[in-house]
């Protein structure tokens, strides 16, 4: 892929993700109103942890550091033909393991729901478990259209799969809308099923797009054997990243009645960024770094990883420290009104706090563990989430007492930094060509500009807290931004250099 191709995929990437996670806050802004911060929202986002979890261990082990490489390495070494036979058995391998796994969640899930939530009462968790069985459906469906996002993505399709959350947002909006009247919290649950649907069916037209030729294939398919020894590992990393959430969520439950949701809502608000810095150039760089491994192309490929990984920490950090200074009138701007109140307003600003001092190491997770998928290695990501899990677990018990809700969300910032912290350690010294000095010079500048932007925003938080939320967010989001921007042009910072070409040029060919 040539610059130019990836930036115009990087575009797509950011437009889709920054769509669709606009309309997760459309989203969760409805929901909030119609059911506030309380025992049936709890429910709802507690609901979604089995069959989230189930998606993450088969599609979600399979997309990022298994099938995009195999699939890269064949189509590149031994034809398109032995590559689309490879993608042919994979969609239909992985949509039966979809569904079986769905219909034993919808079977066990009366036993393994209450374990999740031990803190709700019995009626919440009966009203957890309907919901759970409700929302597996999208399991099976998530399955299918993971896989073909993994197709697409693998041949550069980036257009479909971007719009696919859109869809998949946009169902559980009008289901809440329309339906809540009638169905109650059961509503959004039927939104989250409708929505895996529509993320398949406006993908399946890709597949033509990209002259897939699907074909019955068997397990004994050239490639898949690779593609379920590589996923294996990741099978446990993302087991690693669910128990995290399974944890947060278990020490929740018995926490006061809102603080599930305020767990989620903060996460929400505080990955935002993260979709535009991390995920959307990480998705776009993964298949350049993967061929660039195919091809021995070392040069490419510590470019592509340290050029990437510079520009995502100079918009990440200032995001982090912007989100952590301006949550309180973010979340009211955002949510308080209708059934949220002012309690869970505070309760929401400070969990968001807390995960907003981690989102540059989930920023550089994102493209220190493709990079090494793109190595064929699996098992080092693996190593720092297990490490990072037992760190998140100990914190998490130690700061849920003294600190609550805000407790659970420190650890697992914590733990990822020091995860993100290990695992890029490692990725440099396999990275031929990789410079610490220059990560190093990059740095300094963007940590500079990032304290003078946080220190004008702290001085000024005692007169915007006297405007309305709307008007106090612009004051504060405009005058941090300024600063950032300012103190980073003096200093003469590369990546704002880089970005602002990048800008010109696209202006100047549109």
């Amino acid at each position: 892929m040539t610059a130019s191709r990836l930036g115009v995929a990087s575009l797509i990437l950011v437009a889709g993700l920054l769509g669709s996670r606009v309309l997760g806050v459309v989203r969760n802004v409805v929901l909030a109103q119609a059911f506030g911060a309380g025992p049936e929202l709890d429910a709802y986002f507690a609901a979604f942890r089995l069959p989230d979890t189930l998606f993450q261990l088969l599609v979600g082990a399979v997309l990022g550091s298994a099938f995009l490489p195999t699939f890269t390495r064949m189509y590149t070494r031994e034809g398109e033909a032995a590559a689309w036979r490879l993608a042919s058995a994979a969609l239909t391998t992985f949509t039966g393991l979809g569904v079986v796994a769905a219909l034993g969640g919808f079977l066990a899930s009366p036993w393994l729901v209450p374990l999740t939530v031990p803190g709700f009462p019995p009626e919440q968790q009966r009203t957890t478990i309907v919901l759970s069985q409700i929302m597996l459906f999208s399991t099976a469906l998530f399955c299918t259209s993971g896989m073909i996002t993994g197709v697409l993505n693998s041949r550069s399709h980036f257009l479909l799969p971007a719009i696919a959350p859109w869809l998949y947002n946009l169902s559980i909006i009008v289901a809440t809308l329309l339906f809540t009247p009638a169905l109650g919290i059961a509503a959004p649950a039927w939104g989250v099923s409708a929505g895996a649907l529509l993320h398949l069916v406006v993908q399946l037209p890709g597949l033509r797009a990209i002259g897939m030729r699907w074909a019955p294939a068997g397990p004994g398919t050239n490639g898949l054997g690779e593609v379920a020894r590589l996923m294996g590992p990741r099978v446990f990393a993302l087991g690693a990243s669910q128990f995290n959430w399974l944890a947060a969520t278990v020490l929740a439950s018995g926490l006061a009645a809102g603080s599930v949701t305020a767990l989620n809502y903060g996460w929400a608000l505080a990955m935002l960024p993260l979709g535009l810095f991390g995920m959307a150039p990480a998705t776009a760089a993964f298949p350049v770094l993967a061929a660039a491994a195919a091809r021995g192309d070392w040069e490419a490929y510590a470019g592509t990883l340290q050029g990437g990984l510079r520009v995502m920490l100079f918009l990440a950090l200032p995001a982090s420290a912007g989100l952590a200074l301006v949550g309180q009138p973010l979340v009211a701007l955002l949510f308080q009104r209708g059934e949220f109140a002012a309690d869970a307003t505070l309760l929401t600003s400070a969990a968001l706090a807390c995960f907003s001092f981690g989102l540059f190491a989930h920023v550089t997770l994102e493209i220190a563990s493709r990079a090494s998928y793109a190595l064929a290695d699996t098992r080092t990501p693996l190593a720092f989430a297990l490490a990072g899990s037992v760190v998140n677990l100990a914190l998490g018990l130690a700061l849920r007492e003294p600190l609550g809700v805000a407790g659970l969300a420190l650890a697992m910032s914590v733990a990822a930094v020091l995860e993100a912290g290990g695992l890029l350690v490692v990725v440099a010294k396999r990275t031929p060509g990789w410079s610490w000095q220059s990560l190093a010079g990059s740095m300094q500048a963007t940590c500079a500009a990032t304290l003078a932007m946080a220190l004008v925003v702290g001085l000024l938080q005692p007169v915007a807290a006297g405007l309305p939320p709307l008007l106090a967010l612009a004051a504060l989001t405009i005058a941090g931004g300024a600063v950032f921007v300012a103190v980073a042009a003096a200093l003469r910072s590369p990546e704002l250099v880089i970005l602002t070409r990048s800008l010109l040029r696209r202006r100047a060919a549109a």
